[in-house]
């Protein structure tokens, strides 16, 4: 599926992240985000406008090179900055490319894109995540603004992001119906940062809780037509769950890659621990998740980037990668007994990380829901 020029381009993207991300990895952690310049050194790169055509300053290159960013990103040894260059890329600037009109894609995106504006994406609230056609938070029309009070919570990017994608209720009584999205500038009276969020893992990306207290948001702010944010929003879930199981197989791979080269090294009994059929079986068994992982994935991906009907393979894919990511991080860790749980080792880190993998982008609960409905049960 991915040729020499994609490989090449993985060479370039390994290379700059083994120069500009691992090196700070643990401060980073440490600090609870990684610095906003990341976003701009990307750029330079052309990274966060692969899908986006040129004359928005993008490189037309196609999501497939995206998947290769997603992939070294995934074993960068940080969820955090996965989920936050991540979130940008996958989830935040696809509903104004897809929906917004010339005049919003060059206002926003084209700024996305070279890294001068950080974008979030806002759809879960306090009261509930999974149900999207819940969303409580309200824009009341009022002349040519919407008055939008509510608030969302854990969001990615969420601290540091100039404006967020936001879905809201625009009918109060529409249910999925009467949802809109409205693109709203972090220097809006009344938008606020109630509350940065400590988390298990992903550290190094800031997560937020906001607040909107009669934010007046113009009317030309909205994408697309009104009460159409439904839909809006679930046009991207098939690339936000590429991109999570993408990173979630990167991800294993390198816990993998840690659990070997602890075991090949540490020797316990007069033997190295590589040599004892115990670990051996837990590494292979480890690689064989990993594959069956990787391979649905890549069937998912080959289909999504073909135009094919995919529900239930991205379903099945976000399922694998996710749950093989926890698996074989829990195994990497035993593998490296109490060291493993020092916070020192990487391995904790990766433990860590993975397990918002199932969690996030729609559970795996709800993805095993989705296949069951793909097979008309």
């Amino acid at each position: 599926m991915f040729a020499d020029e994609h490989e090449a381009f993985r060479d370039t993207v390994r290379r700059f992240i083994a120069k500009e991300v691992t090196p700070s990895v643990e401060a980073w952690e440490e600090a609870g985000e990684f610095p906003s310049e990341l976003f701009k050194r990307f750029a330079a790169l052309d990274l966060l406008g692969l899908k986006y055509p040129e004359s928005l300053g993008g490189t037309d290159a196609g999501k497939l090179y995206e998947a290769v960013l997603f992939e070294e990103l995934g074993r960068c040894g940080s969820g955090g900055v996965f989920a936050g260059i991540g979130a940008h890329v996958a989830i935040a600037t696809p509903p104004v490319f897809n929906f917004g009109s010339e005049a919003q894609r060059r206002r926003w995106l084209q700024p996305a894109i070279s890294g001068d504006l950080v974008m979030a994406l806002a759809i879960t609230e306090p009261s509930g995540g999974s149900d999207i056609a819940q969303v409580e938070s309200s824009a009341r029309r009022d002349g040519d603004h919407y008055v939008v009070n509510g608030s969302k919570t854990f969001i990615t990017n969420g601290v540091r992001a100039g404006a967020v994608v936001a879905l809201v209720r625009t009918k109060p009584e529409g249910g999925h119906h009467g949802l809109s999205i409205l693109v709203i500038e972090k220097e809006t009276p009344g938008y606020s940062v109630s509350r940065k969020l400590n988390k298990l893992g992903w550290r190094a990306s800031d997560t937020a809780e906001l607040t909107f207290q009669d934010c007046r948001v113009p009317v030309e702010n909205r994408l697309g037509p009104e009460h159409e944010g439904f839909y809006q929003a679930l046009a991207n879930f098939e690339w936000e769950r590429i991109w999570i199981a993408v990173g979630a197989v990167a991800s294993a791979q390198r816990s993998l890659e840690l659990a070997i080269d602890y075991a090949a090294n540490r020797v316990q009994f007069g033997k190295r621990l590589a040599e004892m059929p115990v670990i051996r079986h837990k590494i292979a068994q480890m690689l064989l998740r990993i594959e069956q992982a990787r391979h649905l994935t890549y069937h998912a991906l080959w289909l999504h980037v073909n135009r094919q009907p995919c529900t239930k393979e991205v379903a099945m894919a976000k399922i694998a990668a996710t749950e093989a990511d926890v698996a074989v991080a829990d195994e990497a860790l035993q593998i490296h007994g109490g060291y493993g749980y020092m916070m020192e080792y990487p391995v904790q880190r990766a433990w860590r990380d993975a397990r918002l993998g199932p969690i996030g982008a729609g559970t795996n609960e709800i993805m095993r829901d989705v296949i069951a409905r793909e097979l008309d049960l």
